[in-house]
């Protein structure tokens, strides 16, 4: 999936995904085999994009993700800790000033992506930070590097915190500037946005204990 494909984004940060693309584009970007509409996604690291797999090559890479390959193929898992829930307190020491953002651990660092009507804006989090929260909530270890995403959702009444394939948080992106209008992003933005975190709610499982 061409990170220029419907929604031009910087590619040395996370992108949109297209909700719907013609059928002509649907085919895998490494050996051209047509794809369904839901098809599987790898990260190509260097360019720091989506790329559309057939199942032949997403399992490639999968078989060779511990090699530190250049493609990675992204997790389906979508998982979350009741037990150990993320307090408001954390959020707000995270310094996000938005309702929602995901967190990436690229190499040895993490960064905070913000979805805004011009794309998502990127900040690091010191790494001192992360190792405290993740001390005492496992789930924000748990997420691969580069291909899965810690998600923040400020529901209001409470700080949700999901792992998700970060093909999602793309999806997010895209929804989020497709959909902005006005100054606070209008009624379509958060209802769109509010239709994806119920489809990741209806997704997710426990996390296995270790």
């Amino acid at each position: 999936m061409s990170p220029l494909t419907g929604f031009p984004h910087r590619a040395d940060q996370p992108g949109p995904v297209p909700e719907q693309r013609s059928a002509w584009l649907e085919k895998c970007e490494l050996c051209g085999t047509p794809v369904a509409s839901r098809h599987g996604h790898l990260v190509d690291t260097g360019r720091r994009g989506l790329v559309c797999a057939c199942r032949a090559c997403f399992l490639l890479f999968i078989e060779s993700r511990r090699g530190d390959p250049r493609y990675r193929a992204v997790p389906e898992r979508y998982l979350w800790d009741p037990d150990r829930p993320v307090t408001g307190l954390d959020w707000a020491g995270l310094g996000i000033p938005a309702g929602f953002a995901f967190f990436l651990r690229r190499g040895t660092g993490v960064a905070a992506f913000h979805p805004g009507p011009a794309g998502a804006a990127e900040s690091l989090v010191t790494l001192d930070l992360w190792t405290e929260l993740s001390a005492g909530h496992p789930l924000l270890a748990a997420a691969e590097p580069e291909v899965e995403a810690i998600l923040f959702h400020d529901a209001g009444c409470g700080t949700d915190c999901y792992l998700v394939p970060i093909d999602v948080c793309y999806r997010l992106v895209g929804t989020v500037r497709r959909y902005w209008t006005g100054p606070d992003g209008g009624p379509r933005v958060r209802a769109r946005v509010g239709e994806l975190f119920q489809e990741i709610r209806d997704r997710v499982r426990p996390l296995p204990e270790a």
